[in-house]
């Protein structure tokens, strides 16, 4: 009696166990009972039987309005969903041999990214012959890591990656 995750929780008559812990309403353990004497009491007070845990022996049922709880449930998931911050990853992409010019706007854009909250990968892209310079890549990305220190830390040093050659930042932790 297994339940997936987007599967709602066994209620009322659904329950197949012969004996179930029961909680009541306000919370305090009742003990073991057969599920037909559940049931019945959960009648009574014109509440319903959920499964609340099945994993243990005998599973746990609680006496609750499953209407309310299925809303706190939901409830309790928006408020975790709020809570979650999505991280991006930004490229910045450039030459080895990149203007100074250039190299300022890429730095300033990867500044923007950094202060919003974003990772950034910079990448460095050869063509032809041009990998031979793999060096000057590197200091070039070393020189950029070195101009974001204050809000950024490395998060992968330059490599290698076919043709290319990649550095990844990410915010500075406050």
């Amino acid at each position: 009696m297994k339940k997936s995750y987007n599967e709602q929780p066994l209620i009322n008559e659904k329950i197949q166990f012969p004996k179930v812990r029961l909680i009541n309403a306000i919370g305090t353990q009742l003990g073991i009972y057969s599920l037909s004497d559940a049931l019945e009491l959960a009648i009574e007070e014109g509440l319903d039987l959920v499964m609340i845990s099945d994993k243990s022996d005998p599973p746990v049922c609680r006496i609750i309005d499953y209407g309310k709880y299925k809303f706190l449930q939901e409830k309790k998931a928006k408020e975790a969903k709020k809570k979650q911050h999505h991280i991006s990853i930004k490229e910045v992409k450039m030459r080895y041999n990149i203007e100074e010019h250039d190299y300022k706007v890429r730095l300033n854009q990867a500044l923007r990214f950094l202060q919003s909250g974003d990772k950034v990968k910079f990448t460095v892209i050869f063509r032809g012959r041009e990998i031979q310079h793999i060096n000057l890549a590197i200091e070039l990305l070393n020189k950029m890591s070195q101009d974001l220190i204050k809000y950024a830390e490395i998060q992968q040093a330059p490599s290698k990656d076919g043709k290319n050659i990649i550095m990844l930042l990410s915010p500075q932790k406050k």
